[in-house]
């Protein structure tokens, strides 16, 4: 990070150096009746007390401030109680008679006395206040008379308490505790804290604040240091003598003019001129989790943080009432740091700030705030008031008025005359009368006295020629003074004149740069406000760019994600592929093993029906299938016809038929023509069927469902029908395929138990039974085990009348 500012300095810069830069021209604008204010701000330990008060050997801005002022005003300086501050931040003067009377009466009075340049100097101070260096200030008016007045206040919790207040008399001085209160004593009373005024000119002033008159450096620096063992200060974890509060050590400097004559001061009020310089050592920005405050100390800092966070509001208000033409109202009574010196940002005078930064890593952070806020106050410019006009009287006067006397006194010693006390008409005429002849004894004592009377005569006449001579000199005299007058008179026309010519040509000259300069302003401004929109729109386009350089980051992070995800998904759907690949090749290989054992079953049925059928073929012929053997010797021995001969007078028995569970839709209902009716109850039927004795693609295309009547023999003798049900589907040919969906089965069964070989119940039998038991296609077929084909319990175990 960058931060400019319009001078930096070192590690290793000596005071003398930061002065000359900083704090120099505060002063001289001081001596020409102008404010200044000058902060110390940063980081606690940063150097700010330092930098404002010097060590021994080394005086800081403090006291080289003063020195150059009492170096420049040393020689014009009033008497003391010439010039006395009211208590409305004003100044009155009075005469030296009364000064005179004043300091008589302060003399008599039992208070301490203002402290004077004649006593001994403090020797815990004399090293900061020895500066060699005698700075003055240049061009400084000689015509006017100058007095000093201190003053040292703090802001201690944003309350204001005066440092040189002094205490009432107490026998025993109170201690104080680690609150920095004092203990409890009858005799002390706490400070009071003091309030802010505003003036008749609008100017901040502390009510009731003690200022004093000081003569010289030492004076002056011996009342800040009686402030500053007052300033209250603590041990914090970042500095063992933190200040605690903010410290203004406020420098008044009051002039007025000579009179005419440049012996006394002038005794108008509105010729009086003040100006003061503000030194603050504001208390240091930390953060309250680095020092590890608790109580009062916490409380402080809270206080500390809030008024300096109030000071750079301020701040940014007015730059931004400066740059965009706003009138925000900035707040300055939110702290009483800024409300005291208002009238100094609405344009009151000179305001620099001295930013101490120390190089700490723990300080990082706070510095960038210090020096971002340091950075920002550079832009802020406020107006500054019209210089008062001068007084009419003539400059110069007071040495020229000296050397005049000085001139007189060193003629008339020459003379002989009086040297003090007297006129110089008085001179003149004792002049005059001296040159004169002295006049005789004018006593007659005689009537004949003939001598007295002429000499007397001739006396006078002699003094009545001198006298008509001196007169006429002095007529002469009168005549050349007149001309040389008159001479004087026309050439000073001249010469005004000339000047006046001149100065209507240096008006022309300077309205014409003022006309110049005017534009160069606009021109500056333009050019300002082009660099200033110019500097947004660099500050936006950097803006987006970092926000397209975060997004493309962020995209691309994105990418190198999605592209290790498609890796790893990729991998993983490989190892899915290979392991589904093995599963189904070992499913496969099962299930062909598997249909391999089912089809050798069903060869294997297929050969035992056929062994069956062909047993069945080769045995003589019947019309009709052979009854099984039990029911042949059940019946008596006259051959039963088809169907059995009913009971007499019994009702016929009505053939019932058993309806398909897809009624409702279109069938073909596939008869063969070797079928044979059975006698049994139920009989398949499907209404609005088409019956087929041949499935034919034309009676397909008409229906969507199929059915195969197909009848062989059971295990036990008897007809079975199987209805084989099917779909019909159109195929894409234009052609209709059948898919096979269930089977149902039909089967007479008896109630009674089945005649076998091995059966003892028929000990007798005929004796033709026992060939007919082995030729019963019951008796030869009983040994087979029906299983369902591919089952691990054995061929031709079959279920029926389950879907396919």
């Amino acid at each position: 990070t960058q931060y400019s500012f319009k001078e930096v300095f070192g590690t290793l810069v000596a005071q003398r150096k930061l002065f000359d830069v900083v704090a120099k021209p505060l002063v001289e604008d001081l001596i020409r009746g102008k404010n200044g204010l000058l902060f110390t701000y940063g980081v606690t330990g940063s150097g700010k007390t330092h930098t404002m008060t010097g060590s021994p050997g080394d005086g800081g801005l403090l006291p080289r401030c003063l020195d150059m002022i009492f170096n420049s005003i040393g020689p014009f300086q009033a008497k003391r109680f010439v010039f006395k501050l009211d208590d409305k931040n004003g100044v009155d003067v009075q005469c030296e008679v009364d000064a005179l009377l004043e300091r008589q009466k302060r003399e008599a009075m039992p208070v301490p006395k203002t402290p004077s340049g004649k006593r001994q100097i403090d020797p815990e101070f004399a090293d900061m206040i020895n500066v060699q260096d005698h700075c003055k200030v240049e061009e400084v008016d000689e015509d006017n008379v100058y007095s000093v007045f201190v003053s040292y206040i703090e802001i201690y919790n944003n309350y204001i308490y005066d440092l040189l207040e002094e205490a009432p008399f107490e026998p025993i001085k109170p201690k104080w505790n680690n609150c920095n209160t004092p203990v409890r004593n009858g005799d002390f009373i706490p400070p009071q804290s003091k309030i802010l005024r505003e003036d008749q000119n609008h100017n901040m002033y502390v009510t009731g604040c003690t200022e004093v008159e000081v003569k010289s450096t030492e004076e002056a620096f011996e009342v800040f240091w009686r402030g500053q063992k007052k300033r209250r200060i603590a041990n914090t974890q970042l500095n063992r003598e933190s200040s605690r509060s903010h410290s203004v050590f406020i420098i008044k400097l009051a002039q007025a003019p000579l009179d005419a004559d440049g012996d006394n001061v002038l005794q108008e009020k509105e010729q009086i001129a003040l100006s003061q310089l503000s030194l603050v050592d504001l208390a240091g920005s930390e953060r309250t989790n680095r020092t590890k405050a608790e109580g009062n100390r916490l409380r402080e800092a809270g206080n500390i943080n809030q008024s300096l966070m109030t000071l750079r509001t301020c701040i940014e208000v007015l730059r931004e009432n400066q740059m965009y033409g706003t009138n925000k109202m900035v707040p300055y009574r939110d702290s009483k740091l800024t409300h005291l010196f208002k009238n100094y940002f609405d344009g009151e005078g000179k305001v620099r700030m001295i930013v101490c930064v120390n190089p700490k890593a723990e300080d990082y952070e706070e510095s960038l705030q210090v020096m971002r806020f340091a950075e920002m106050t550079q832009e802020v410019e406020v107006a500054r008031p019209v210089d008062r006009p001068l007084c009419g009287l003539t400059p110069g006067r007071r040495f020229r008025n000296q050397a005049f006397r000085e001139e007189l006194s060193r003629k008339l010693e020459m003379r002989g005359g009086p040297i003090n006390g007297e006129t110089e008409e008085q001179s003149v005429s004792e002049m005059f009368l001296q040159n004169f002849p002295p006049l005789p004894s004018c006593e007659l004592l005689d009537v004949n006295d003939d001598q007295t009377l002429p000499k007397l005569i001739e006396v006078l006449e002699k003094r009545h020629k001198l006298r008509q001579m001196l007169s006429e000199e002095f007529a002469k005299n009168v005549l050349a003074f007149k001309t040389m007058l008159q001479e004087f008179d026309s050439s000073v026309v001249s010469k005004e004149n000339y000047i006046q010519g001149k100065l209507s040509e240096k008006e022309k000259t300077i309205a014409g740069q003022k006309t110049e300069l005017e534009r160069l302003e606009k021109k500056i401004k333009t050019l300002e406000y082009k660099i200033e929109i110019l500097e947004k729109t660099t500050t936006i386009y950097e803006e987006d760019k970092r926000n397209l350089q975060q997004e493309l980051e962020s995209k691309s992070q994105k990418l190198q994600r999605q592209a290790s995800d498609k890796r790893r998904l990729e991998a993983r759907l490989q190892g899915m592929v290979a392991e589904t690949t093995m599963k189904w090749e070992k499913e496969c290989e099962r299930r062909v093993a598997a249909k391999q054992l089912e089809m050798q079953n069903k060869l294997w049925v297929k050969d035992e029906k056929l062994k069956q059928l062909k047993a069945i073929v080769t045995e003589p012929k019947n019309e009709k299938p052979e009854r099984p053997s039990w029911e042949r010797d059940r019946e008596k021995p006259v051959q039963r016809s088809v169907s059995p001969s009913p009971v007499p007078n019994a009702p016929p028995v009505r053939l019932r038929h058993r309806r398909s569970r897809s009624a409702g839709e279109r069938w073909v209902d596939h008869k063969p023509p070797s079928n044979l009716p059975t006698e049994t109850v139920m009989q398949p039927h499907v209404p609005h069927a088409i019956t087929v004795a041949a499935a034919s693609e034309k009676a397909l295309a008409k229906c969507d469902k199929y059915m195969l009547t197909h009848q062989e023999l059971a295990s036990d003798g008897e007809i079975e029908t199987k209805l084989i049900k099917g779909d019909v589907f159109k195929t894409r040919g234009g052609g209709q395929a059948v898919q096979f969906t269930e089977i149902e089965t039909l089967k007479q069964e008896s109630p009674t138990g089945r005649k076998r070989r091995s059966s003892p119940s028929n000990p007798d039998p005929p004796e033709d039974a026992a060939e007919s038991e082995w030729t019963d296609v019951e008796t030869r077929c009983s040994v087979a085990v029906e299983m369902k084909a591919g089952s691990a319990l054995g061929p031709g175990y079959q279920h029926h009348a389950q879907p396919k």
